[in-house]
Parts: C-alpha cells; sequence; structure tokens
C-alpha cells in the first residue's frame, strides 16, 4: 500500500493483458504496485508486427508466417486452415504435442517472472488446462470468480467467443454469460475480450471486428461496475469510453507497448 498526502495508505495495481511472450517487459510490469492483474493471451503464436517471432514461425519459417497473415489479414479463413494444415502435413510431426511443447517453454518464462501476488485470467490464446503447473503460490488463477484487492472486489471472466480462427479457448456465448452471471455485481470487471460496442472491437490495423460480448455489456449496464477492464483488441479504434456509470478501459497491447496500465485508489 502507497502512503498518501495525508498519510492514508493508497492502493496501486497494476494491469497487463496481451502479453504474448513478452517476458522482459512482464518481470517488471507489477514495479511499484501492490498487485499485478493480467488478463491473458501469454503465449505468442505469431507476431503479426515481426512474423519472425512466435512458435508458427519457428516451426515453419518467416516466408510461411508472411503468407498466413496475409490470408488472415484478408479474412480468407479457409484458405489459411488449408494452407497450415499442408504445413503441418509437411512437417511430419504430432500438432499438437509440437504447439504444447513451444507452449510450456513460454509459460515456463512467462510465469516465473509474475510477482506476488499476480490475479490472472486465461486469454483466448492460452491453454488453461496448463496453466496450473506453472502457477506459483503467488499467482492466483481465477475465471468467473472474484477476489478482494484492497478493499475492492474484483470479478475476472476468461477466453474469448468462438470465431474462424479457432485459438484455443474460444467458448460458447452460453458458457462465457453463466462465467459473467458467476462474477455478479463488483467494483471491477476483469475480462480478456470486449464488451460488444463497435468502437471497442474495431482493430485499425487488422482491419476487422473482433468479437466482444453482449452478455458483458448487458452486466455492465445492469451491474454499473467502477471499472470494465479488458485486452485483446490489440489497436482499438476507442480505447477508453464511458459506459453509463462505468469507465470501460483497453488496458493495451502489453507485448508491444511494455507499459502496464495503473489503477489507484
Amino acid at each position: 500500500m502507497a502512503s498518501g498526502p495525508e498519510g492514508d495508505r493508497r492502493t496501486r495495481v497494476h494491469v497487463v493483458s496481451d502479453v504474448h511472450g513478452n517476458a522482459r517487459d512482464l518481470a517488471r510490469a507489477g514495479d511499484g504496485a501492490d498487485a499485478l492483474i493480467c488478463l491473458g493471451d501469454l503465449v505468442l503464436f505469431l507476431d503479426y508486427a515481426d512474423h519472425s517471432r512466435g512458435i508458427f514461425p519457428d516451426l515453419f519459417g518467416v516466408e510461411n508466417a508472411d503468407r498466413i497473415v496475409e490470408l488472415r489479414t484478408a479474412r480468407r479463413f479457409e484458405e489459411a486452415r488449408v494452407f497450415q494444415s499442408r504445413l503441418w502435413a509437411g512437417i511430419g510431426t504430432d500438432r499438437a504435442g509440437a504447439i504444447e511443447k513451444a507452449v510450456r517453454k513460454q509459460y515456463a518464462e512467462m510465469f516465473a517472472v509474475f510477482p506476488a501476488p499476480t490475479y490472472a485470467t486465461y486469454g483466448n490464446v492460452d491453454i488453461p488446462a496448463l496453466w496450473q503447473e506453472y502457477a506459483g503460490p503467488g499467482t492466483t488463477v481465477l475465471d468467473g470468480e472474484r477476489v478482494e484487492i484492497g478493499g475492492r472486489v474484483f470479478g475476472f471472466v476468461g477466453g474469448g467467443l468462438r470465431t474462424p480462427m479457432r485459438t484455443p479457448y474460444e467458448i460458447s456465448d452460453e458458457e462465457y454469460t453463466a462465467k459473467i452471471e458467476a462474477v455478479g455485481e463488483v467494483d471491477v470487471l476483469c475480462t480478456h475480450i470486449p464488451p460488444e460496442v463497435p468502437e471497442l472491437v474495431y482493430d485499425t490495423v487488422a482491419r476487422r471486428f473482433e468479437r466482444g460480448s453482449r452478455a458483458l455489456l448487458d452486466a455492465i449496464h445492469r451491474t454499473r461496475p467502477r471499472y470494465a477492464l479488458f485486452g485483446h483488441v490489440h489497436q482499438p479504434l476507442v480505447r477508453r469510453m464511458r459506459i453509463g456509470a462505468t469507465e470501460c478501459v483497453n488496458v493495451g497491447h502489453f507485448a508491444g507497448s511494455g507499459r502496464p496500465w495503473v489503477l489507484e485508489w
């Protein structure tokens, strides 16, 4: 707890999302804070800004990474799936095993630098089944659950909704809604994906609307948390907007910025 100008004790929380392999900056993300919150997407499968980084180019090379980005950016998802299937057939290895090995390497590096305490939930590219193996005693993993930090109640809902991208932790609208309802009324609602608002879900670089949650938007209107914090959209049209009494904040693409978003009270 930090001391305020009149000796009162203040709480400072740093929030990150979409880490995508940036363990170097993650190691410093909690400096000066009472707690770190991570809203998921620790894994770097493919860096759309630098196609030489990630699991995909490590396995298949940069030229093939260039091609898969070109197809996905053009929303030619079926062609991208066919192209990727051919690459996996040519590499002559077990796809799930190769991916898991690479993900485990990244998780070992990133969970090792989480400060204590860290409160974290999954992103859509994460593999939840592996997190408990790497989360140390100072890291609390929450999904559809609540925790109190500095006298305020924080609710956490991880994962993404189903898309043509078919990333590892995409779930049905019904399952996502159930987790939102399980969290209930909180002071700060922490999710990986944003509420379904066009300005918050549009990525200006990818030039597409990502999937946001209508159930999350409804919960914001209904329960009126102080803040709704999220990531997922790396270059949003709008990073911050007020919905009724709630300040909705995209806490940023941490892989690119290396800077946490700060919440203090």
